[in-house]
C-alpha cells in the first residue's frame, strides 16, 4: 500500500495495492474516527478516500444513507456510519470523508461508501496482537467487530466490513443497490 493521507475538503486519495499481504505477518488497517473512536477497515477492502461532498438522496431510503454519488461512472451508495451505529448526527466538516470500500457479499463485489469524522491512520497489525470482541449476550451485536487492539496505548475496533455492510443487514439496501444496478444498464 502506498500511502493514505488525511484528506481535506474535495480531495480524493486514491489507493494502490502494493501487493498481497496474505504472507505477511502484518495486516494493514486504515483508520478513522467517529465520537473520538478510533475504528478500522482493513485497507485491501479501500478503493479511495474522498473529502465529503453531497450525495443524490433516494427517495425512500432510510435515515442512514446519504443517497448515492457517480464515482467515474459507477453509482455507489453512500451510508452515514454515525446513524448506523445510533451516534447523534454532526455538522459535516472539511475532514468529513466518504471512504469508498470494495464489499464481498453472496452475490459478488459491491463498491460502497461510508461517510465518517476524519480519517486517522494506518497501522500494520499482526493478527496476534488482535483480540476478540467481548460477549455481551443478545443485547449488543458484535458479529460486525473483527476484533480489538491497543495502539499508542488506544483502543481501536477493527470492524468487519463486508458484515457491516451487507446487503441483507441494512434495511432497504438491498432494494436500492438492484434498482441502481437496472437503471445503470438500461
Amino acid at each position: 500500500m502506498s500511502q493514505a493521507s488525511k484528506a481535506v475538503s474535495g480531495t480524493t486519495y486514491a489507493m494502490e495495492s502494493g501487493g498481497d499481504l496474505a504472507g505477511n505477518a502484518n495486516n494493514q488497517y486504515l483508520t478513522f474516527i467517529m465520537a473520538n473512536e478510533e475504528y478500522g477497515v482493513d485497507i485491501l477492502a479501500v478503493q479511495e478516500i474522498r473529502g465529503w461532498e453531497s450525495a443524490t438522496p433516494l427517495p425512500n431510503a432510510p435515515a442512514h444513507i446519504k443517497g448515492v454519488i457517480n464515482l467515474r461512472g459507477t453509482i455507489v451508495p453512500i451510508v452515514d456510519l454515525r446513524k448506523c451505529f445510533g451516534l447523534d448526527a454532526i455538522e459535516y466538516s472539511p475532514v468529513t470523508v466518504v471512504i469508498v470500500l470494495k464489499v464481498s457479499s453472496k452475490n459478488g463485489h459491491k463498491v460502497m461508501g461510508i461517510v465518517v469524522d476524519a480519517v486517522s491512520d494506518v497501522y500494520a497489525l499482526a493478527d496476534s496482537d488482535m483480540r476478540p470482541a467481548p460477549d455481551l449476550g443478545a443485547t449488543v451485536n458484535t458479529e460486525v467487530i473483527k476484533g480489538l487492539v491497543s495502539v499508542n496505548n488506544k483502543m481501536v475496533i477493527l470492524l468487519d466490513i463486508d458484515r457491516l455492510l451487507s446487503l441483507d443487514s441494512i434495511p432497504n439496501l438491498s432494494k436500492i443497490v438492484e434498482q441502481l444496478d437496472v437503471a445503470r444498464s438500461e
